[in-house]
């Protein structure tokens, strides 16, 4: 095992990072260019995979603008709040979705400071479980980190298998609305998915290295499809007086009181909000990471809630029936919503534009996972973590934690053939696993803020004398999300209605504990005993 202070890089020669100066950290590598050519990092990448104890093993492709690109695809906030506000629609309605996502946006902005100030202070793949390893109590370190591994693959895997699951449904919402005799089936949607998620699988593998250009044109189609969908809205759809779009709030899950129907609802915003986090695992794909993933993470941040907000409140204008919208047969209500100011042919035409954009963040959510979850067995979370753990060293990319993330998609999308409850159920564990993993990495940061500020090591983006606020902020909007994201839909509950991802959530939590009494608790130490500077209990 590699030493913390002294760790093999390049040509082999140590690196010695007690001998680092403290200037280099706003410094760019101009001495070493076998460094650079070989990985692509810079000296402050070096100086941060020395402190964590790890080996560079992955090639850094991504530069700001391909990882600002790559955050802000992966998160898609316009195009989720087009096609997954059926809960927000049903439980408040066209202003309690415009409400709840202003709220929203405004507390889960303290939890994405929190996130880039911890990926600027250790930027690595591991992301939440090893914050949490590295700033938690001593005595918890291990089985906390451990937990949050478990809970952040949980939650990479079940969002990687909702891309797809929409990718495949939106292909048969333009079948439906171009032969209306069509019947869509869930096993004709299972194929589908297995088919996308073939594809992501070839082009993740194979096509890993042109990956950030990619990202880059998907970021042109990002703004100006979002220009396209505004312009046909404001130009060709009838609208809604600004009364009724700011004001009328709707119970239709019958919950007793509006209040309570505006909390159930608001995991639609809390959806679109999420997965600014993806940047922190690329993290050892990124140059300068230190750097550049907490900017893209705040920026992706902005930009995308900027968009959000102009897109769904002029969505929301044009929701002049919701009831109808509810009950197209597409099952989306943004297919009614065109089908107002087009013909069917230009009702296909602008879903195209949701459905590229969905497959672009399928293809990057599929990359994050894939990477958190190598990360993770590289660490010896994992069941069979010496196999998940490999690298491929011609293509430079964990190959083995790309297939198995594939195959847990296809695994999943079986589900639907028999029920697409159960399979909704499964993707919305995305929301309350990430939610906990959230709780625990900045309670951890938090602790360590207050009890040992001086342990902190040193960032390049750094929340300064605002942390302690903005971190018990952060966290007080995780727990909350927390909370709300096991509700069902509708009251009273029925086992249709019933949100089963409280049952999966602690089923996976039992394994996780099974799995730990059995084979982690000799097996995982955790990745804080490869810090510098790590002293132990």
């Amino acid at each position: 095992m590699a030493s913390s202070h002294e760790l093999d890089i390049g040509k082999g020669a140590p690196y010695t990072a007690s001998t680092t100066k403290p200037g280099s950290f706003d410094e760019e590598d101009t001495g070493d260019a076998y460094h650079d050519s070989l990985k692509g990092h810079t000296k402050n990448d070096r100086v941060d995979m020395a402190r964590m104890g790890k080996i560079q093993e992955l090639r850094r492709n991504y530069r700001p603008l391909s990882a600002l690109a790559f955050t802000i695809i992966i998160q898609g906030t316009w195009e989720v709040l087009m096609t997954a506000t059926y809960q927000g629609l049903v439980d408040g309605g066209p202003a309690g979705l415009i409400w709840s996502y202003i709220w929203t946006f405004c507390g889960f902005s303290l939890v994405v400071a929190s996130l880039a100030e911890m990926s600027s202070m250790a930027p690595t793949a591991g992301g939440q479980y090893h914050w949490v390893s590295e700033f938690s109590p001593p005595s918890l370190q291990k089985p906390f980190s451990y937990f949050i591994g478990w809970m952040s693959t949980l939650s990479w895997q079940a969002g990687t298998a909702s891309g797809p699951f929409l990718v495949g449904t939106l292909i048969q919402a333009c079948a439906t609305v171009m032969y209306p005799d069509y019947a869509p089936t869930n096993w004709q949607g299972t194929l589908m998915v297995i088919a996308v998620t073939i594809v992501v699988w070839v082009l993740n593998i194979w096509g890993a290295n042109l990956m950030p250009l990619f990202q880059n044109i998907m970021l042109v189609v990002h703004v100006f499809g979002f220009l396209a969908v505004i312009i046909v809205f404001w130009v060709l759809n009838p609208r809604a007086s600004a009364k009724v779009t700011f004001t009328h709030f709707t119970n239709d899950g019958g919950w007793s009181s509006m209040g309570l129907s505006l909390m159930v609802g608001q995991i639609s915003a809390i959806y679109a909000c999420i997965c600014s986090d993806a940047a922190a695992h690329m993290s050892e794909e990124i140059k300068d990471a230190g750097k550049t993933v907490p900017r893209a993470m705040i920026g992706s941040y902005v930009v995308n809630g900027i968009l959000g907000l102009i897109f769904l409140v002029s969505y929301m204008f044009m929701m002049t029936d919701v009831e109808t919208a509810l009950n197209d047969p597409t099952g989306y209500p943004h297919i009614w919503v065109f089908s107002q100011a087009v013909s069917a042919g230009g009702v296909v035409a602008l879903n195209v534009i949701p459905t590229i954009l969905i497959f672009a963040g399928t293809l990057s959510f599929n990359l994050s996972t894939s990477r958190q979850t190598w990360a993770f067995a590289r660490d010896k979370g994992l069941p069979f973590s010496s196999w998940i753990g490999r690298v491929n060293k011609k293509l430079e990319i964990p190959a083995n934690a790309v297939t198995l993330t594939c195959l847990i998609t296809v695994a999943l999308s079986l589900i639907n053939i028999g029920s697409d409850v159960a399979f909704n159920a499964i993707i919305s564990l995305n929301v309350s696993s990430l939610m906990i993993t959230y709780m625990f990495s900045i309670g951890a940061v938090l602790y360590r803020r207050i009890r040992h500020p001086e342990l902190l090591p040193r960032c390049r983006w750094s929340l300064g004398r605002w942390g302690i606020p903005v971190n018990a902020g952060g966290f007080l909007y995780s727990t909350h999300a927390f909370f709300w994201s096991f509700w069902p839909n509708a009251t009273p509950v029925t086992a249709v209605d019933f949100n089963w991802s409280v049952v999966m959530f602690m089923g996976v939590a039992f394994i996780c504990m099974i799995d730990y009494v059995v084979r982690a608790r000799k097996q995982y130490t955790g990745p804080v005993v490869l810090v510098e500077g790590w002293k132990g209990e």
